[in-house]
């Protein structure tokens, strides 16, 4: 990559909302609906994380990986209670919070199910990083208060480098196991990506956010490159698990 690469590549100065603190953002009653909307969707994210993986580690094949699993499980517990314990103090209230998202989040995970333990892996690794792409774009027309929040709590907590050892281990000890992992992949793909935009649909404030109004210049040819960047994101995913096609 060149140097002008790298340059271009490099991350804007925050203008707009996004260069404000949240005592001053918050003055706009539809910019804090947005805020309160987006942490309660991530707070219920955490939430199912937690209570999924602590399932997963059911089907832990070793009791090493049983522990790791329980260890990132404790990761999105203490996220969600960062989570929950912001929306109590911007005067929130956490449940009423989270409920327009269950059963879109939900949704997902009952369609979604992994039928072992590998399958398992690929959507916390998968699915769980598209969620993650998409808030990290929504992240960037934030407050810097709230960013620094959304960021921190997106932070992989170890699942990326355990999924991508683990499966591709298996990969090789018998390489027909990648083909199925690969459709798999797809679906998850597919699904996250529906999700990601009803939960938007569903709530005009953060409708707003990403279309423009709030968040300052968000437009739809943006969302349309913001999802290309996702994709991309994807993609390189797949290849680190060895499921490039």
């Amino acid at each position: 990559m060149t140097t002008a690469d790298n340059a271009s590549d490099a991350p804007a100065e925050p203008t707009g909302v996004a260069a404000q603190d949240w005592a001053t953002a918050s003055a706009d009653p539809q910019y804090r609906n947005a805020v309160v909307d987006l942490l309660g969707a991530l707070a219920y994210g955490e939430l199912a994380a937690f209570e999924r993986l602590a399932e997963d580690a059911k089907l832990a094949p070793t009791l090493a990986d049983k522990a790791e699993l329980a260890k990132m499980a404790s990761a999105e517990f203490h996220h969600f209670e960062q989570l929950r314990d912001r929306l109590t103090e911007i005067g929130a209230e956490p449940t009423d919070a989270m409920q327009p998202f269950v059963a879109a989040l939900d949704g997902f995970h009952k369609q979604t199910a992994p039928s072992d333990w590998l399958e398992g892996l690929v959507k916390a690794y998968v699915g769980d990083s598209i969620a993650s792409d998409f808030y990290r774009e929504v992240a960037a027309r934030l407050d810097g208060d709230s960013r620094s929040l959304v960021l921190g709590v997106l932070d992989d907590t170890g699942h990326a480098s355990f999924a991508v050892e683990k499966v591709r281990a298996a990969i090789d000890a018998d390489p027909r196991v990648g083909g199925r992992l690969a459709l798999w992949a797809r679906r998850l793909m597919g699904e996250a990506l529906s999700q990601s935009q009803r939960v938007v649909a569903d709530r005009d404030a953060l409708s707003t956010m990403l279309v423009g109004g709030v968040a300052d210049g968000f437009d739809l040819a943006e969302v349309g490159r913001m999802f290309s960047r996702i994709t991309e994101a994807h993609t390189k995913r797949m290849a680190a698990l060895g499921l490039a096609a």
